[in-house]
C-alpha cells in the first residue's frame, strides 16, 4: 500500500480518537421504582431493590450481588440512604431513593466487584422500524413508547444514550435506507451533532409468517458487517439490545477490583496550560475522577505542567478515564508530519471546557 495512503489512514484514526466524547453521569447513586403504597414495609423493600439497581450502575453487573457484605447491607438499608421521595408518573406512584456515594463505593470494593466511574461514553442509537410494510425512524414523535424504553433501560445501567431527534437537520443528513443498510459514514457524521463516542444502527421488523419481531443492530465501526440479532417480543428485543451494549461498555471501562487495594502514583504532562487558572481547573478536573485520590503539581515550564496523580486504579485504567474526559486530549506534536495514536501516552493537551 502506498505510504501516503497509510499516513492518511493513521491520521484519520488518530483524529477519530481525538474527537471521542464522554459525559458525566449525575444519577449513579439513585434509583426509582414503582410502589403500590407508601407504607414503611413497602418503602424498605423498594429501597433494597433501589440499592441493587445502583450497584448495577456502578459495577456493570446485573445479578452478581450474593456477597455477604451486600446481603448484610440490604438488612440495614437505612445506613446507606441519603433521602427518598415519592412522585407520580403517568398515574403511577414511584419512589426515588438516593444513597451515600462513599458508603456504596466502599460496599462495592468490599464485595470485590468492579467499579465504573461517572464519566461514560455517549451512545447514539439510530433505529428504523418496519411496521405494516412501512419504514420509519423510532423517535419521540413516531414511537414514543419505544424511544422511552431505550432511555429507561439505559438509565438502569447508567449509560448515556441519545435517540436522534430526526428533525430537518438529521433527515437531510441521514435517510432511512442508510440506517437500514448501516451506511456508517453518513450516520457517524450526523452523530457528531450529539457528541457520541459510539454509534449504533438498528432495524426492527417482523419476519414473514411470524408474530415475533427481529432486531438487527451493530456498531457503525464494527469490523464485520454481521450484526447482533434478537428475536421475540418487540419491547424485549430492544431491552436485550440496550442490556448487551451496556454490559459490553462496562466491561471495557470498569476498574479491576484486584488493582484497587492500594494507591498508585502516575505522572502525566499537560500542555497548553497558559495561566494559573488553567492549572487549577485542570487539577480540579483530575481530582473529580472517581479513582483519583490526590493531585500535585511537580513543575511548570512555560505552558507545560507535570502532575503527580495518586489513584486507586491501574495506570491503564487511569489512562482510560482521562481519555473519556473531554478537557484533555492526547498530545499532538506540532512538528510531526503525521500523528500516531499511542495507547501508552501520558502527555496531553489541555482544551478546557
Amino acid at each position: 500500500m502506498d505510504i501516503m495512503i497509510i499516513r492518511l489512514i493513521l491520521i484519520a484514526l488518530f483524529c477519530f480518537a481525538m474527537t471521542a466524547k464522554a459525559v458525566e453521569v449525575q444519577n449513579l447513586y439513585e434509583a426509582s421504582l414503582s410502589v403500590n403504597d407508601k407504607s414503611r414495609a413497602t418503602r424498605a423493600q423498594a429501597s433494597q431493590q433501589a440499592l441493587l439497581k445502583v450497584l448495577q450502575k456502578l459495577t456493570g453487573k446485573a445479578d452478581d450481588f450474593s456477597h455477604p457484605s451486600i446481603q448484610a447491607s440490604l438488612k440495614r438499608i437505612s445506613d446507606y440512604m441519603l433521602r427518598y421521595e415519592y412522585y407520580d408518573r403517568q398515574g403511577v406512584t414511584k419512589i426515588k431513593v438516593e444513597f451515600e456515594p462513599g458508603k456504596v463505593e466502599d460496599l462495592v470494593r468490599e464485595a470485590g466487584l468492579p467499579l465504573w466511574g461517572n464519566r461514560r461514553p455517549m451512545v447514539a442509537i439510530w433505529m428504523v422500524i418496519e411496521d405494516n410494510f412501512r419504514r420509519e425512524f423510532v423517535t419521540q414523535e413516531s414511537y414514543p413508547q419505544l424511544e422511552r424504553l431505550i432511555y429507561d433501560t439505559a438509565d438502569e445501567w447508567g449509560v448515556p444514550v441519545v435517540v436522534p431527534l430526526m428533525d430537518l437537520e438529521d433527515r437531510s443528513n441521514v435517510s432511512i435506507a442508510e440506517v437500514w443498510g448501516n451506511f456508517s459514514n453518513e450516520v457517524e457524521e450526523a452523530s457528531l451533532r450529539y457528541e457520541a463516542e459510539r454509534v449504533i444502527t438498528a432495524r426492527l421488523f417482523q419476519p414473514a409468517h411470524t408474530n415475533s419481531w427481529q432486531l438487527d443492530w451493530r456498531y457503525t465501526d464494527a469490523e464485520y458487517f454481521e450484526p447482533e440479532q434478537y428475536v421475540g417480543d418487540k419491547q424485549q428485543v430492544i431491552i436485550d439490545m440496550v442490556n448487551q451494549l451496556s454490559s459490553t461498555l462496562a466491561q471495557k471501562y470498569v476498574i479491576d477490583p484486584n488493582l484497587t487495594l492500594e494507591a498508585h502514583r502516575t505522572e502525566i504532562v499537560v500542555e497548553q496550560l497558559r495561566s494559573f487558572s488553567d492549572v487549577e481547573m485542570a487539577k480540579r478536573r483530575l481530582l473529580s475522577m472517581s479513582t483519583v485520590v490526590d493531585v500535585d503539581v511537580i513543575y511548570r515550564a512555560k505552558t507545560a505542567v507535570k502532575f503527580a496523580i495518586e489513584h486507586t486504579s491501574s495506570t491503564t485504567d487511569l489512562r482510560k478515564t482521562i481519555a473519556l474526559e473531554q478537557s484533555f486530549k492526547a498530545y499532538e506534536d506540532p512538528r510531526a508530519y503525521y500523528q500516531i495514536a499511542d495507547e501508552n501516552n501520558l502527555k496531553y493537551n489541555w482544551v478546557g471546557k
